[in-house]
């Protein structure tokens, strides 16, 4: 135990010796290599080390990480004087580990860290085409060669090797379902992932073929499917998902075009109440024409009306009946007064008159308020909520799925944006509520959108390397639960302002939910 003890030691010095943090380009397989580790085997005899090797793993958990059987097959046969360590792609160097199984047949391995955490990466669960793009991430050998790097190099912190291929087909070695594939490796990618497009891992890679007489050499990675059952062996479930892949550039085209359709309906609706609102314009204008036609037809006819009643009374006056006199004058000028009344109350051809007509706008309000108020009256009273309750249900074809479940997701909202319950949202334009969490262990960012007059749940989510992760941390809002405090609120926006501000443009991973109300 005190030469275990010793082998330890060595590797927190050499961990604390050198350390610097990767570049970080935001794309699906950087967000893959956050998981990725130089597994390292330090045997130390007599107090002094003498041996050391490496190869590669990947975490599926915060603590838990996949490597193969040969990597650490010394730690397994000699634990008294082999001491094994993990150097994630970022922080400040190599952490002990111990472990925890070893599948030979499977030549597969699990280890776990004994302090810290590295972000998981998920497995795929479904079907590997062959031509499927892959990726392999891994700390190979040649390549630390070609770099001159000594023992204190291989510690040191580094974004693992990416290599780019094709998976050939499956095949079956030894009894253990692998899968070839062109990707390029070498000796130290033993126990590296082999990843698809958005970073989820189909394979563990294993070992290559050989080149004889200019063969170009194949890998072969222990299949997702053999490793699920491994873990699985063990009582590890792992993150895995089972949709089938969407690349990057896919989605963000995809995504493009969608809000391109969206616009195209916007505007086919807005040319649509244009038109429809023209097309009362001239109603409105014939009616009101034809009104003041009426009226000054009617005013005319009055006149002339009045006129032969004003003729009747001097008729009537040469005749020298007063009786009739005064009767014809009477009319005569109740005739012209009318016929004034109908000529000066005539519509007038006007913008106003033409955009609004309050007797016409009258009429039809109360011709859609009266079923209105019939089906309300008709009704049972409810009693008044200012709370909406929704079940979202995912919409594979709009979302783009990397590491989430896609669960049905409850959703309750009040007037004020708390959601759930416990969770405060911000109020953002178009009748959306939004949310940024930023949790303190998960190396991820979700933004979350909820529009519940459109019935749309939306969360995106940015897998962060360590550098930006502490920063979204700094910036995250202090409130933990719902609040009415304007104020608060205000600095929450700001907040998430803030924070949206450092994420890439565009998220590894988007999933768009359907909302039904709730009974």
């Amino acid at each position: 135990m005190i030469i275990r003890a010793l082998c330890s030691a060595v590797l927190l010095f050499i961990s604390l010796a050198l350390h610097s943090a990767p570049a970080w380009a935001g794309d699906d397989i950087s967000a893959a290599s956050r998981s990725v580790v130089r597994v390292v085997v330090v045997a130390v005899v007599d107090g002094r080390v003498v041996g050391f090797g490496h190869g590669s793993g990947f975490a599926i958990s915060d603590t838990k990480i996949v490597t193969n059987a040969h990597v650490v097959e010394l730690a397994a046969k000699y634990p008294d004087n082999v001491a094994i360590g993990a150097v994630p792609s970022e922080g400040k160097g190599a952490v002990p580990a111990r472990i925890l199984a070893v599948d030979e047949a499977r030549d597969l391995a699990l280890i776990e860290i004994t302090k810290g955490g590295i972000p998981p990466t998920a497995i795929y669960s479904g079907a590997v085409e062959s031509g499927t793009k892959v990726t392999a991430l891994g700390y190979p050998g040649n390549v630390d060669a070609a770099a001159a790097r000594g023992l204190l190099d291989k510690i040191e912190p580094r974004a693992p090797v990416r290599s780019d291929g094709n998976v050939s087909n499956p095949e079956e070695v030894n009894g253990t379902p692998v899968l070839t594939h062109t990707a390029a490796i070498a000796r130290g990618n033993s126990g590296g992932p082999l990843v698809d497009e958005c970073g989820r891992v189909v394979g563990v890679n294993t070992f290559i073929t050989r080149a004889d007489d200019g063969d170009a050499p194949f890998g072969f990675a222990v299949m997702a499917s053999e490793l699920i059952k491994f873990l699985g062996e063990h009582g590890v479930k792992p993150p895995s998902v089972g949709v089938a892949c969407e690349p990057l550039d896919e989605a963000a085209a995809r995504e493009r075009e969608e809000q391109a359709k969206a616009e195209e309906e916007a505007r086919k609706k807005q040319d649509a109440e244009d038109k429809a609102a023209q097309i009362e314009r001239e109603e409105r204008m014939f009616a009101i024409q034809a009104e003041r036609e009426n009226r000054m037809a009617l005013a005319a006819v009055l006149l002339v009306l009045g006129a032969l009643s004003a003729g009747a009374s001097l008729v009537f006056l040469i005749q020298k009946n007063e009786r009739r006199v005064r009767l014809a004058g009477a009319i005569a000028g109740v005739l012209i007064v009318a016929a004034a009344l109908a000529f000066l109350t005539r519509p007038a051809l006007n913008a106003n008159a033409l955009v609004s007509d309050p007797a016409l706008d009258a009429a039809k309000e109360a011709a859609s308020e009266s079923p209105k108020q019939e089906a309300e009256a008709a009704s049972p009273a409810k009693p008044a909520s200012d709370k909406r309750s929704f079940t979202c249900v995912i919409d594979l074809e709009r979302s783009r799925v990397t590491i989430s479940q896609t669960n049905d997701v409850p959703v309750s909202i009040d007037k004020a944006g708390c959601v759930n319950g416990r969770t405060q949202y911000a109020e953002m334009d178009g009748g959306d509520w939004q949310r940024v969490l930023v949790p303190n262990e998960d190396a991820t960012v979700a933004v979350v959108d909820f529009n519940p007059d459109a019935k749309s749940y939306r969360v995106s989510r940015y897998l962060l390397d360590a550098e930006n992760m502490a920063e979204a941390r700094k910036l995250r809002p202090d409130i933990k639960q719902c609040t009415k405090d304007a104020a608060a609120v205000v600095k929450l926006t700001e907040a998430q302002n803030a924070i949206r501000a450092i994420l890439p443009e565009q998220a590894n991973e988007r999933l768009v939910y359907r909302c039904t109300s709730a009974k």
